[in-house]
């Protein structure tokens, strides 16, 4: 998979997912299948964030997750991921779905925090019978509108990809879009990884991915 280069670092981080945020998860799991014309597979809740999800595999331990607020779900008490409390961001979700954000796996989750406090703290998180460590922020808000990764660790958990049936799609390239590159760029190779970074006056990701209908754009 091209698009991130990986430069050298305290702590190794390679690609885990993307998420494609959603107001609702029917809304998120149309939008993929109208982008790549594959529907993702069913997920489960996060009882601890109060949202649920779907995925779609992209080959060689790399997924898609659509997210969204779990309308079943409980207030967790605190922000949620992905910065999906915050109103602005509902207020775009309602009118269409989103590529939003990366997660990117280490096997030291706690080093990755120690380069960057900003990615906040480690809290672990279940899905059914998978756990993880991940990062979230006390504010639970995206670094550099989403470019900076969160950060996943699964431990002992098999990986969700081990599960999935084979979608046929294939992450291609992820590219960033930011008004300061530079800046993202600086923060990234602190981390020990990469993406391929565009200046742009509009923040965001562009993934290409190869799919069995041909070469589609997810944005």
């Amino acid at each position: 998979m091209g698009g991130l280069p990986q430069p050298g670092g305290l702590v190794r981080l390679s690609l885990d997912h993307i998420v494609v945020a959603a107001h609702t998860l029917e809304q998120g799991c149309a939008y993929v299948e109208r982008a790549l014309g594959v529907r993702p597979a069913p997920g489960g809740r996060h009882l601890k964030m109060g949202t649920h999800n779907s995925l779609l595999s992209l080959g060689e331990g790399v997924y898609l997750e659509v997210i969204a607020l779990d309308p079943e779900g409980t207030d967790p008490g605190r922000p949620r991921w992905f910065g999906l409390d915050n109103p602005r961001l509902q207020a775009e979700l309602s009118r269409s779905p989103r590529l939003l954000h990366w997660v990117a796996r280490t096997d030291d989750i706690h080093a990755a925090v120690a380069v960057l406090p900003e990615l906040g703290k480690v809290h672990r998180m279940s899905r059914g019978d998978l756990e993880w460590d991940i990062t979230i922020p006390d504010d639970g808000e995206l670094l550099e509108h989403g470019l900076i990764p969160t950060v996943i660790s699964w431990g002992d958990t098999p990986h969700p990809t081990t599960r999935l049936p084979d979608s046929g799609c294939r992450l291609v390239r992820l590219r960033g879009l930011h008004p300061h590159p530079e800046r993202v760029e600086a923060r990234l190779k602190a981390l020990g990884t990469g993406l391929e970074l565009e200046a742009s006056p509009a923040p965001g990701l562009l993934a290409q991915v190869q799919t069995p209908s041909g070469l589609r754009l997810l944005r």
